[in-house]
């Protein structure tokens, strides 16, 4: 029988250690977790102490009590993870989890009640979290009843077939989350028709065959995330958000940002910013002949267009005529979650390691790094769900194409993503006007006057639905927010054909948003289903008159280098 915890000795992070690595597996279940900063000491009010060890040593009488008389309450195994009949069916095993159950829970608990500043609070929450999903019993052949079955019933093929599945994705450097046998870049995802019509060493430029007889003059260019590729918005064609702007009569423009290596090891923010955007919104005018044209960033993408947009504005230029932000963050006050890894000695080793710092040699920050990191911030059920049924079952993972969107990452260059750390994450430079130069520009934000339409997801663990609302005190002019359901993928990839979700909206496009986000959040209406036609009908007032669609992609000046996705999209991290 497990031993039970000393919750009386409870004082300190020492103490939280100590506790998590008696739990069973503990030591081989942490390998391969994403590094976290150093937590300092932070200690728990006695009088809150007190009581977690009183409730703590209740719990464990009672459920020991019902252990002895071989009658675990199976309302005590609600957890998904031991819903199977095989847990609760033989007294053992429904004791194994409901053990762990309880102390995980009490775990959290003291990591609640800890006192301490909230990014240490943060952290150390985080880390519990780390634990307590790592240690559970379902982990190991030898605590898992399913896979024990499972191997019995399949004469050990389960477990040769684990094996195998174990050793590609130790040289893949990530946990596989999906059949990626099933899909093709450019076939059956990526598949919406268009060309390549310009490329430079950062990013091909996808001009999109348009799907109606006349199209807004006004093009749509759209900055996706460098961070994975860019067909999150072009998935499944039921799924697409390139081709549901298509059908609404705009022209679309995609960039495709390639996947570093060594020969761009070198690039900055800058480059991202001037070669990447700025020169983007260039070309797309040239190619339409349109004086201004629409633009969307998704998540980093909508940071980068934004400091492009500002940069042209300091400049004296005003290529835009709306601005659509994704699930982006001009404001990083609150970054969530992933503010656990990222403090000055993080991002000084990251400088002195990768950043191109005093003559050393520039390098990359690899693409399964996010992936890993990503997957970590949910890890129930983007890490150890897999782990069980890829290795312990020796299953294959099912089709799904976000998530083959998910492993296909990308490397960035190590300057750029160090800057970013830096002037985003760490020091929050981008709210305040002319605290940062970008392309020898001092960056201020608040010169965007252009309407903006901005996207928050409710459940978001990447950005903060909160925070993605910060970029509108950072802008000026016409503001729309919309909010969606679910998180940070999810929530924005929801076409109206699944009528799925919900979203809420203000039913005005003409507002100064309110500053506090509580306060549009009691005025807002919750909408069932997408909220796409919102966009695209906002879209609509900014894309100009109705003109007969192009033949051809690309121009005289800017012809046709080959056909969409390209060959940018198809370079692998691995």
């Amino acid at each position: 029988m497990p031993q039970m915890p000393d919750f009386t000795k409870m004082n300190g992070m020492a103490e939280f250690a100590k506790l998590a690595s008696s739990m069973p597996g503990f030591g081989a279940a942490m390998q391969g977790l994403p590094t976290l900063p150093k937590i300092p000491t932070a200690a728990i009010a006695p009088e809150r102490l007190h009581e977690l060890q009183s409730n703590y040593s209740r719990d464990a009488a009672e459920l020991l009590k019902q252990a002895s008389a071989q009658s675990i309450d199976p309302s005590s195994l609600k957890d998904r993870r031991f819903t199977d009949t095989a847990w609760q069916s033989t007294p053992a095993y429904a004791f194994t989890a409901a053990w762990y159950l309880l102390n995980a829970r009490y775990l959290q608990e003291l990591a609640d009640a800890v006192q301490s500043d909230p990014k240490t609070r943060e952290r150390i929450r985080f880390t519990v979290q780390q634990w307590a999903a790592a240690a559970a019993p379902s982990n190991f052949l030898a605590f898992n009843p399913e896979a024990q079955k499972t191997l019995i019933e399949s004469k050990g093929e389960s477990l040769r077939q684990g094996m195998m599945n174990l050793l590609a994705d130790m040289q893949r450097g990530k946990i596989s989350q999906s059949d990626e046998s099933r899909f093709f870049v450019g076939k059956n995802i990526a598949s919406t028709q268009g060309s390549v019509v310009f490329e430079n060493e950062l990013l091909q430029l996808i001009q999109y065959k348009p799907l109606t007889p006349k199209v807004y003059a006004r093009p749509l260019l759209i900055v996706p995330p460098c961070i994975n590729k860019f067909y999150i918005l072009d998935l499944s064609p039921e799924g697409s958000l390139v081709r549901y702007a298509l059908e609404q009569g705009h022209q679309v423009f995609m960039l495709s940002w390639r996947n570093a290596d060594q020969s761009i090891a070198h690039k900055t923010w800058d480059d991202y910013v001037e070669e990447g955007a700025l020169e983007s919104i260039r070309v797309v005018r040239e190619i339409s002949g349109a004086d201004k044209i629409n633009t969307l960033g998704f998540c980093i993408g909508g940071t980068i267009l934004a400091n492009a947009l500002a940069v042209a504005s300091a400049r004296g230029e005003d290529p835009a005529a709306s601005m659509t932000l994704l699930t982006s963050m001009l404001d990083f006050s609150d970054t969530g979650v992933l503010d656990v890894f990222i403090d000055e000695a993080h991002v000084q080793m990251r400088e002195q390691s990768i950043g191109g710092k005093n003559g050393a040699p520039a390098g990359l920050i690899r693409g399964v790094e996010f992936a890993n990191t990503f997957s970590y911030l949910r890890p129930n059920d983007l890490v150890w769900n897999y782990v069980v049924d890829n290795y312990l079952k020796g299953r294959t993972p099912q089709a799904f194409d976000l998530l083959f969107w998910n492993s296909d990452s990308t490397n960035l260059p190590g300057p750029m993503a160090v800057w970013y750390l830096r002037n985003t994450y760490l020091e929050n430079k981008m709210r305040v006007p002319n605290a940062v130069t970008v392309c020898g520009t001092p960056l201020d934000l608040s010169r965007l006057t252009l309407p903006t339409f901005i996207y928050g997801s409710r459940e978001d663990h990447i950005v903060p639905w909160k925070s993605a609302y910060a970029s509108a005190p950072v802008l000026n002019g016409q503001q729309k927010f919309v909010l969606g359901a679910s998180g940070h993928i999810a929530g924005v990839i929801n076409p109206p054909s699944k009528n799925k979700r919900s979203f809420w909206t203000i039913d005005s496009d003409t507002e100064r948003l309110p500053e506090n986000p509580d306060a549009w959040i009691e005025a807002a209406t919750e909408h069932p289903g997408s909220w796409w036609p919102t966009w695209t009908d906002w879209l609509a007032k900014s894309a100009g008159e109705q003109v007969k669609a192009a033949t051809a992609q690309g121009s005289k000046t800017y012809p046709v280098i080959e056909a969409a996705p390209g060959r940018y999209v198809l370079e692998r991290d691995f």
